[in-house]
């Protein structure tokens, strides 16, 4: 569900619906306009700030209700979420299916899903005024490493129930490298966000180089601001990781491990090579919504099979 959510963050982002619902009603919220009336006034108080007025001035009530779907699915999702949660959570405490030790981060796993929820209004927020035609890339990134954050973190929590101690590795060398690269992946997740909050594909739609140049000019000196730093930084990040997991991959080889790892020490490389070619497919074909749409979705949903990889292989290692 997590990683359906995050997906649907995705598509609310590429499709530019994310500011479509002006107002946070954590229960009322769930139910959309349900009349003509209803629908008008929605679609009254998104003309009152910039994205309207600057770019969607041209919507007819039929376009709006398309934005408005995608970011209301998002919400409801969320609620969503926090129902099979809190079923889940009480059915198995009075079946007493539960360690005592397991309750503790069973709560702060809820608490942490309610303050995602509390950053993504104010990740909303931030466009909700005159000026502004898109929510603020820096809170969209924020957003989204806290989504992904949730998701290692029920990950991790199922791997200790799931994985017998007896199928993991002792690699210390290899366990610091993972860390290392994991390092720099969580880097190249938050520059990943900035590439979709500032769109920052379409200023350069050309592979190898950025425009016809291996270092473009025109970065200036903001590295997280300027869309062209940042697809030049993305870009960069994306070649080293593709070296490390070479590397990794080849010291995997060469390492003594239980069953289970030797099966699964491909994954990570593998997910790289894949993760490269769509992102590179993704540049390219970024001028066209339709394309960069599900390039984009397919390219985000790589990105949290990576991710996962290398935690899995963190967690089975000792």
């Amino acid at each position: 569900m997590i990683m359906i959510q995050v997906l649907l963050g995705g598509i609310t982002r590429l499709t530019g619906s994310g500011l479509s619902i002006t107002e946070w009603k954590p229960l009322l919220g769930a139910i959309p306009p349900m009349n003509e009336q209803d629908w008008n006034k929605a679609f009254d108080q998104y003309k009152q700030i910039g994205q309207y007025k600057h770019i969607n001035f041209d919507f007819t009530l039929s376009d709006f209700k398309f934005i408005y779907f995608w970011e209301w699915f998002h919400r409801v999702w969320a609620r969503m979420m926090g129902l099979v949660f809190a079923v889940g959570f009480v059915y198995f405490i009075i079946k007493k299916q539960f360690k005592k030790e397991m309750i503790l981060p069973m709560v702060l796993l809820f608490l942490l899903g309610a303050l995602q929820g509390a950053i993504g209004w104010i990740m909303v927020k931030s466009g909700l005024n005159e000026e502004d035609v898109s929510v603020n890339h820096i809170r969209l990134a924020i957003h989204f490493m806290a989504a992904l954050g949730l998701l290692v973190y029920v990950f991790w929590f199922a791997i200790s129930f799931l994985v017998p101690k007896d199928q993991y590795t002792e690699n210390r060398s290899l366990k610091t490298f993972s860390l290392t690269i994991l390092a720099i992946l969580i880097v190249q997740l938050f520059y990943g966000a900035f590439m979709a909050g500032l769109k920052a594909g379409t200023v350069a739609p050309t592979w190898p180089t950025i425009n016809g140049m291996w270092i473009p000019a025109g970065m200036g000196s903001s590295l997280t601001d300027n869309p062209l730093a940042v697809q030049f930084i993305h870009r960069g990040l994306a070649y080293l990781i593709a070296i490390l997991a070479l590397a990794w991959w080849w010291r995997a080889l060469k390492s003594t491990a239980t069953p289970l790892f030797r099966r699964t020490r491909t994954l990570f490389p593998l997910l790289v090579g894949v993760q490269v070619v769509l992102g590179i497919f993704t540049v390219l074909y970024s001028p066209d919504k339709q394309a960069l749409l599900w390039l984009g979705v397919a390219h985000q949903f790589t990105a949290m099979l990576l991710l996962l990889s290398l935690v899995w292989t963190l967690r089975i290692m000792k």
